[in-house]
């Protein structure tokens, strides 16, 4: 993190420091990050407002959506480690993170089939198999890592990690703190030269209506989609983590993580396109997460702490699956082309996040809480004894 001193010691990692099961700032803040990437669909990608006001909010939110992005596969790594079970193996990691991720998936799918059918747009074979078992981020296709669900690519990433997490945690276990800031050290580097590198090796055909219009759909993808390179800002989360866990990084206060975070938004909005939309805004961010994560643990006062805010945060997977499908289909029905007046367009766009809210509510309330509960822990057998104590899911699991 910017200005945290790095330890001289070399030796492995100090034992862990007692982790708290909860971290509510960490399950609040979810939400303001759905609600970043909500902004940039309704006023950036599709514009729910026109006029000289829906040109201010563009400008405004043109990367919130890459920006909220970035922070949940930041802070998917850094609660996926904190959270990680002294010697539990792969199959019960993958067993719980798919519980969590694909009830919601598979029902946003079908719903997004059928809103494409009632909408007459053309389905693809590749595209319909590629998002439905979440491999479309890996296929450079301008019509595929977006089709169906658009949002669910991100899925795509976060299954990558997942599969990934069992093995890359034990070797972070074994780093001690000087590497593990080498470590944060190179993979920041990474998130400035990958976009370089992409942007002098990579061709394919320009598109005119992406930024300049000098970028091709595969440098945007090698860049933004391509798992392994948003991988970047999962291994970032994850040694964050650490590094908290271990003593090695004093306290961030969460008034000057604020302050990075913002203004980091504001460089990302101004640099190169390729620079702005993935893996730098890691290093603005990770601070924040680990902040919050401090004031939880030490039980400071933290904004994100509020009851209203974390029950949202506990609805934000939700929210972000289905938010998508009511903005574009809600824009393409009601607004498409028109130029409504300023209060109309206002109450829309109040319409569609209270809508998008109500379907988030039902979807976590009758898919995803049930599926975890259900299915997060394999049956247990019969014992020939007295049965053992069942050990639920933490409230941080349940809510990453």
């Amino acid at each position: 993190m910017p200005g945290s001193p790095v330890p001289s010691t070399a030796t492995p990692s100090a034992p862990d420091r007692p982790r708290a099961a909860r971290l509510p700032s960490l399950t609040g803040m979810r939400f303001l990050a759905a609600l970043l990437v909500f902004a940039f669909h309704t006023t950036f990608q599709t514009r729910f407002i026109g006029g000289g006001l829906g040109d201010t909010l563009s400008d405004c939110f043109a990367n919130a959506g890459f920006y909220g992005v970035t922070f949940f596969f930041v802070l998917s790594g850094f609660v996926l480690t904190w959270s990680a079970r002294p010697a539990e193996g792969a199959p019960r990691v993958w067993r719980r993170r798919l519980v969590k991720i694909f009830p919601n998936h598979l029902v946003t799918f079908a719903v997004a089939a059928f809103l494409m059918a009632a909408a007459s747009e053309m389905f693809t074979t590749k595209g319909v198999l590629a998002n439905l078992f979440l491999v479309q981020a890996w296929i450079p296709e301008i019509q595929v890592p977006n089709t169906m669900n658009a949002v669910s690519w991100s899925l795509s990433c976060e299954l990558f990690f997942y599969l990934a997490f069992p093995f890359l945690l034990p070797v972070l276990e074994r780093l001690s703190a000087r590497r593990l800031w080498t470590l944060a050290g190179v993979l920041a580097a990474l998130t400035v030269l990958v976009p370089a590198v992409s942007s002098w090796t990579v061709a394919g055909t320009p598109l005119p209506f992406i930024a300049d219009g000098s970028l091709s759909f595969e440098q945007i993808w090698s860049v933004y989609f391509f798992p392994p390179v948003r991988a970047i800002e999962f291994v970032l989360g994850m040694i964050a983590a650490r590094l908290v866990l271990t003593g090695a990084l004093p306290r961030i206060g969460l008034l000057p993580a604020a302050v990075i975070a913002v203004g980091g938004y504001v460089l990302n909005s101004s640099v190169p396109y390729l620079y702005g939309v993935a893996g730098t805004g890691a290093l603005w961010l990770a601070p924040l997460v680990v902040a919050a994560a401090q004031a939880d643990v030490r039980e400071t006062t933290s904004p994100f702490r509020g009851r209203v805010l974390v029950r949202l945060g506990e609805l934000s997977f939700a929210f972000y699956m289905v938010h998508g499908l009511v903005v574009a289909y809600g824009h393409k029905w009601l607004v498409a082309d028109e130029n409504l007046p300023g209060a109309a367009a206002a109450a829309l766009l109040l319409a569609a996040l209270l809508t998008a809210l109500a379907l988030a509510l039902a979807l976590y309330s009758w898919v995803e809480a049930p599926a975890v509960r259900r299915f997060s822990a394999p049956r247990a057998q019969k014992p020939a004894g007295p049965a053992p104590a069942v050990v639920p899911l933490t409230a941080l699991e349940a809510g990453e």
